[in-house]
């Protein structure tokens, strides 16, 4: 049995990870099996607050690990103010909003993705680019700069394969978030076992480093954890085992936290898992990224939702595009999307929140500034905005054709308000002040019944290297 951890009035996330340290659990791991939530311990250091509900949950899974949680931490939420709150300083004109995590809210994430179109638009709208690179041996190199939990990659990878049926692939994918890693490796062998040259990387780093897997910060490269797995057997059950047996790999090492200055999830360590198949090592010894020695050179970068929409143009071109840019080969595109609005789902914000704009820069925007991040290495790209009859276009949320009528139910309400606000990346300190009332449903009812339904607009633009 362990001694206790922890007395009542003090913290909860130091018994936690106290209690972490002396079972030898990884706090993600924690998270989950106390409360559901891998990221529950990585809130808590962010200054998250817990609801008595919740503390009960944490006390009762530590009790039965033989250890005890405070009755009252201090992350403990005051349920009852006797004096006002006092006023919060605004914060300053274009900084980035720190509490709405875009893809690091799950259940608005996965309820988003399985009730909207987004990812079957964006993959059809990455596909056509195809057409238009012009891949150079060994491989064909692309560069996802978001995987998510796969969606997108996969149907990428299929027509990948039609249009490229003999010529090996070499894809990394950038991902943060733990869960979504799991979930997009859970799809990839299928896609190995139909295109067997294949080599797959997944990784952790920052945009700046993750196109040539090398850590800038010199802790961050002497830390770097460089794990490759030869996947045995010819399969896709064979390769579906061996991922699913990298779980205590993952768990281990896929931590991050958030950053104080940002808000943006970080990792702890950064990693490079690198995947393909044995049988096809010897003819994919030149594609196989070797540590230190990795190479960007992409004929594709894939830039879906890669940024938050109320940042700045300027944050935008810094900190994600113009690293993605660099890392182009000769004949390179990168695709960018994002939300644009004006759009059904803007209207349902608006009927809560009148003024609300969280849709401040364009993609002409985004390209001016790229531009001049750049400086006079632009003139070795080229910028396409495109009109907008090319480069927006829409993406729906699935209801049967009954489904929107003079009474419609209350879970199509509520999937169609979350993905209002999840596209709108409404923070949750403001959901939570209007979820108590009905007006958020009455507001989303009379819009999905004014258009027949609920649908969003995304604008697209390529920014592409010069082959000569």
């Amino acid at each position: 049995m362990l001694e206790a951890l922890a007395q009542q009035g003090d913290g909860l996330l130091d018994s936690i990870a106290d209690f972490c340290r002396r079972t030898g659990m990884a706090e993600s791991t924690f998270g989950r099996r106390a409360v559901n939530d891998g990221k529950f311990v990585a809130r808590l250091r962010d200054g998250a607050r817990i609801t008595p509900e919740t503390l009960e949950r944490v006390s009762t899974y530590m009790a039965s690990r033989g250890a005890t949680a405070p009755q009252s931490p201090r992350e403990l939420m005051q349920l009852l103010r006797v004096a006002p709150r006092p006023a919060a300083s605004a914060p300053h004109e274009g900084a980035p909003s720190r509490n709405f995590r875009f893809f690091d809210n799950r259940q608005k994430y996965l309820l988003f993705v399985n009730t909207c179109s987004e990812k079957e638009v964006i993959a059809h709208r990455v596909g056509m680019e195809l057409a238009n690179i012009h891949p150079r041996p060994p491989a064909v190199r692309v560069f996802d700069a978001g995987m998510g939990d796969g969606t997108v990659l996969t149907r990428v990878m299929r027509e990948m394969h039609r249009r490229f049926p003999t010529v090996p692939f070499y894809f990394v994918g950038k991902e943060v978030s733990l869960e979504d890693v799991r979930l997009s490796l859970a799809r990839m062998a299928d896609r190995l076992f139909e295109h067997p040259a294949t080599v797959l990387v997944v990784t952790n780093m920052y945009y700046s480093e993750a196109p040539w897997l090398t850590p800038k910060a010199l802790a961050a490269a002497t830390s770097l954890l460089w794990h490759e797995v030869a996947l045995t057997g010819t399969t896709a059950h064979d390769f579906s085992e061996q991922i699913a047996a990298l779980e205590p790999f993952l768990s281990k090492n896929w931590q991050a936290r958030h950053s104080p200055t940002t808000g943006n999830p970080v990792y702890e360590r950064p990693v490079a898992l690198v995947l393909y198949r044995e049988d096809f090592r010897f003819l994919l010894d030149n594609v196989i990224p070797k540590q230190s020695r990795a190479r960007a050179e992409y004929d594709l970068v894939i830039a879906s939702q890669p940024y938050r929409a109320r940042v700045p143009a300027q944050f935008k071109a810094q900190r994600v595009i113009a690293p993605l840019v660099r890392a182009l080969g000769p004949g390179g595109r990168l695709l960018g999307i994002h939300s644009c609005g004006n759009d059904p789902g803007l209207e349902i914000v608006r009927k809560v929140w009148p003024d609300e704009n969280p849709f401040r820069t364009n993609r002409h925007d985004v390209l001016r500034a790229v531009r001049a991040e750049l400086g006079k290495d632009a003139k070795h790209y080229n910028f396409n905005a495109y009109a907008d009859t090319r480069a927006v276009f829409r993406y729906d949320m699935h209801t049967l054709p009954t489904e929107v009528s003079s009474s419609i139910g209350t879970s199509t309400l509520f999937a169609a308000w979350n993905a209002a606000v999840y596209v709108a990346q409404i923070d949750d300190e403001r959901l939570g002040k209007v979820i108590g009332e009905r007006g958020y449903l009455d507001a989303t009812r009379e819009v999905l019944q004014a258009h027949g339904g609920l649908w969003f607009l995304d604008e697209s633009y390529v920014l592409s290297r010069k082959r000569a």
